[in-house]
This record gives structure tokens, sequence and C-alpha cells, in this order.
């Protein structure tokens, strides 16, 4: 499975591939991080990482696009940036008709370190291994970006077995339910009537 991770941002938006799956060695495919000016035009820098985002989609026909759940921060221009730059990401991945998956930070970083409050340094060390790198990637939106891939091909793949199983239980509680509707007795007012009288 190759998945494209995105770490999502107005100034740095980071964008890693992996290919891989779980208990199976993974494999860089390609990195990179796409920078807007901060003095530019808000719509200038938005539609450079679209075209930028739409153009990796298009070259790495990935699987599943991973994209970091924005969560609230105390800067809001911050999060405002990141909300925007992620919203196009998930656009960009459903143009093309790719399913998108979406981790909060705390996920990444459990999957990846084992450790949901690992700091930045830890997140790129444990990256750098698992791809089997000489180094960490830097800046650290690109380990960031290849932390999302490698989270989604991991947990993913564990949260699509649990969704499918849970979906054909509900399948199989709704057809018992059917089947002991449709062989219960009917009972009309005659038959109550008659009920009543044979007590």
């Amino acid at each position: 499975m190759r998945v494209l991770g995105v770490d999502p941002g107005m100034t740095r938006c980071g964008i890693g591939v992996v290919d891989g799956a779980p208990g199976r060695a993974l494999t860089l495919v390609d990195v990179q991080v796409v920078r807007t000016p901060a003095d530019a035009e808000v719509g200038d820098r938005l539609v450079a990482l679209a075209d930028a985002l739409a153009a990796a989609v298009e070259r790495f026909a990935p699987d599943v696009v991973a994209v970091e759940r924005v969560f609230s921060q105390h800067n809001v221009r911050t999060v405002m940036g990141t909300a925007q730059a992620a919203g196009l990401a998930i656009v960009a991945a459903t143009r093309a008709g790719i399913p998108v998956a979406m981790h909060t930070p705390s996920e990444v970083k459990a999957s990846v370190t084992g450790s949901g409050t690992a700091g930045k340094a830890q997140v790129g060390a444990m990256v750098s291994r698992l791809l089997n790198l000489p180094e960490a990637p830097r800046p650290a939106d690109a380990a960031d970006a290849l932390a999302l891939a490698i989270c989604q091909l991991w947990r993913g793949a564990a949260q699509s077995r649990m969704q499918a199983a849970a979906a054909a239980l509900r399948g199989a509680r709704s057809g018992a339910t059917v089947a002991a509707v449709r062989g219960a007795p009917t009972v009309g007012p005659g038959a109550s009537a008659a009920g009543r009288m044979g007590r």
C-alpha cells in the first residue's frame, strides 16, 4: 500500500510518500516541503499549495491520503492556516477519487514512537530509523508528513479491520431482528378477544 501523508501548513506544508504494510518493511518514496512566502497574498499562497498537493497526488497515485487533523491552538491565525492547507489536501485527494484518513498529532506520535507526547526530535529519529535513513528528514514538517503516512499504514489497517467487523456485527444483529419479527405470531383484535375469552 502507498500512503501520501500531509503535514498541513501555510508557510511550510510537508508531503511524504511511503510504501508498506503492517509487518513489512517501509520504503520511502518521496518527501518534500512546499513553502509559501508569509508576506504573499493569502489567495496566491493557497493556489500554490493547491497546485503542489494536486501534483503530488497525481504523480504518486497513493492508495490513501493521510492528513493531520487540526486541533485547537492558542494561536488562531496558525490554526486557520493549518485548516486551510488541510482542506486543500482533502480536496486534492477527493477529486482524484482517493480516500482520506485523518489522524491527530497524538495518534501519529503514539503510532511512531509509542508515546502520544513525544517531541519532534523523537518523531524525526524514529521516522529515520523506520525508513532506514541516515538522518532525520528536515525540516520537521517533512518528518511529520512521513510519520503521518507511517501512522496510516499501521493504524489504518487495524481501523479498517475493526470497522469491517463492526459492520458485520451490525448486519448480523439486523438480520436476527428481522427474522425474529417475521417469525412472531400475528395478533389481531379477534385473536386478542379470543385469548381473553379463553382465559
